[in-house]
């Protein structure tokens, strides 16, 4: 598996690949992850991954793809964002193809995703997800370090994972680039 930097000619198969992952199940098919059917409107996490790479907030560096024999199975992407007055990283959206799922690609996205970030100089990454998953990667709730989103109803599954150059000071209001916030 190569991880690698997404490439203009991505777009499609990062679409696919969270068209996949966060499509919708079908009422009454008994549960599971289904692809999205013909003419049903795209997961949300399409369309914020293209209102993304137009925002100031976009980091091409830190658009990332995981390459399986020569095809995109999976993507991660971090923002600008910020705490306060301090600018930060937001993670999301991150998705596998379903198929290939519980192989360790997230994990593998997230790391490169996260040690990038710190390469950087980055201090810190914020993110909205599961509290089953991301705590193994070293995320913990944002109230902890004095870091709360600033939509209210995200507080419990708002989560931050503090890098090398953070500094206990950096606390506040965590804002998001623009396009998290339109629908």
């Amino acid at each position: 598996m190569l991880i690698r930097r997404e490439r203009a000619d991505d777009i499609l198969s990062i679409d696919a690949v969270h068209r996949a992952a966060f499509a919708r199940e079908h009422p009454g098919d008994g549960g599971g992850p289904a692809a999205t059917p013909a003419g049903a409107a795209d997961p949300a996490e399409v369309h914020l991954v293209h209102r993304l790479r137009s925002d100031a907030g976009w980091m091409p560096t830190l658009s990332l793809v995981a390459e399986l024999a020569q095809h995109v199975v999976g993507h991660v992407c971090l923002t600008r964002a910020g705490v306060g007055r301090f600018p930060v990283l937001a993670l999301g959206p991150i998705g596998v193809l379903p198929q290939r799922q519980g192989e360790g690609i997230g994990s593998a996205l997230m790391h490169a995703a996260l040690g990038a970030a710190d390469a950087l100089d980055e201090p810190l990454v914020g993110l909205l997800g599961s509290l089953d998953y991301y705590p193994r990667f070293g995320f913990l709730p944002g109230a902890r370090l004095g870091i709360l989103p600033d939509e209210p109803a995200w507080v419990s599954h708002f989560q931050v994972r503090p890098l090398t150059a953070h500094e206990p000071g950096m606390t506040g209001e965590f804002r998001y680039a623009e396009p998290f916030y339109r629908p």
